[in-house]
């Protein structure tokens, strides 16, 4: 029996999920889960990329434990946010989230150098004032020296995956998030990125889901006492979602409900007129150069929110049945 591991990580919780073909069906087991959530430090919201990584590894050997070694892993999250690695591929700066505050004011010093409608036109993708074409003017703005020290930017995705394989592979789908790939040639615009003083040299070109990655370092392999490939899957948690869906057309609606609720269509040509860059529909990259044309609607992040900030730990469930109640 072969069995592939997939492991989705949101802004709440992860899930290890292991996938097999038994009889004739797809079978789905979730052997490990784990919370996640944004920590507050010096009045920044970051992720803790390391202890993200150790509930990755956790997971792996849960998946030695019940008997049942992937062939390959792969891992999705959420878009926007990256990180930068040094010379030595060591952090830079912490792995800020893209709640935090410090893209205020972003947008229009982007738009000095690239107007609005245009950048619209060039990336297909709406405007959040959380994209990571503003997290990285808030670096330029605030720490100029990290870019000068950076050698890699990688999605956390990617982040994860060099660190199961030691290769650095940047992923198609998230990447379209950044509002830095053109929408056309589907590669990081690289005349925009240079309008906006981005160093080039940290986007490297882009890769389709089903890329094999690499295999497992020798350490990790020792870690969690196997050894399989890292398979890039759809590393945007929602391009994963949408691939998901069995028979999709272009006049079928979906909805990918977590912290987000994305509803839209998936097509083969993305639209990026004025109308719909007014109406803040985005064209975000899907398998095989599909575009997932799409609205973002508050999804469950209300409730994850109380959740976090009440003393005693409800399950989802049970806050729902006390809002009844009351």
């Amino acid at each position: 029996m072969q069995y592939y591991l997939a492991i989705d990580i949101g802004a709440s919780s992860g899930r290890h999920v292991l996938g097999w073909i038994e009889d004739g069906k797809l079978r789905l087991e979730e052997v490990y889960r784990f919370e996640n959530g944004l920590q507050k430090r010096d009045g920044h919201l970051i992720w803790d990329t390391q202890r993200l990584f150790a509930e990755i590894l956790t997971g792996m050997k849960r998946c030695r434990e019940v008997g049942k070694i992937p062939t390959s892993v792969g891992v999705d999250t959420w878009a926007l946010d990256y990180v930068l690695l040094d010379e030595d591929n060591q952090l830079i700066g912490e792995t800020y989230g893209y709640r935090d505050s410090r893209t205020q004011g972003m947008d229009e010093l982007v738009y000095r150098h690239v107007p609005e409608a245009e950048l619209y036109a060039i990336t297909g993708i709406q405007k959040q004032l959380f994209n990571t074409i503003y997290q990285l003017m808030a670096v330029k703005q605030q720490h100029p020296e990290y870019l000068k020290q950076a050698k890699t930017f990688l999605m956390l995705p990617d982040y994860f995956h060099f660190l199961l394989t030691g290769k650095k592979v940047q992923e198609y789908t998230n990447a379209t998030s950044t509002q830095l790939v053109n929408v056309r040639t589907r590669e990081w615009d690289r005349e925009l990125l240079e309008r906006l003083g981005y160093p080039e040299k940290l986007f490297e070109a882009l890769a389709m889901p089903g890329t094999e990655v690499g295999r497992l370092t020798k350490e990790i392999e020792q870690e969690v006492g196997y050894s399989c490939q890292v398979v890039l899957p759809a590393t945007h948690d929602t391009g994963s979602a949408v691939l998901a869906v069995p028979s999709l057309k272009e006049d079928t609606l979906y909805i990918s409900s977590g912290t987000w609720s994305l509803l839209g269509v998936e097509q083969k040509e993305p639209i990026c007129t004025e109308e719909s860059r007014q109406a803040n529909f985005t064209n975000e990259g899907g398998y095989a150069y599909r575009y997932r044309y799409l609205k973002n609607i508050m999804g469950l992040w209300m409730i994850q929110s109380v959740r976090r900030e009440l003393p005693e730990h409800y399950s989802f469930s049970e806050l729902c049945d006390l809002a009844r109640e009351n």
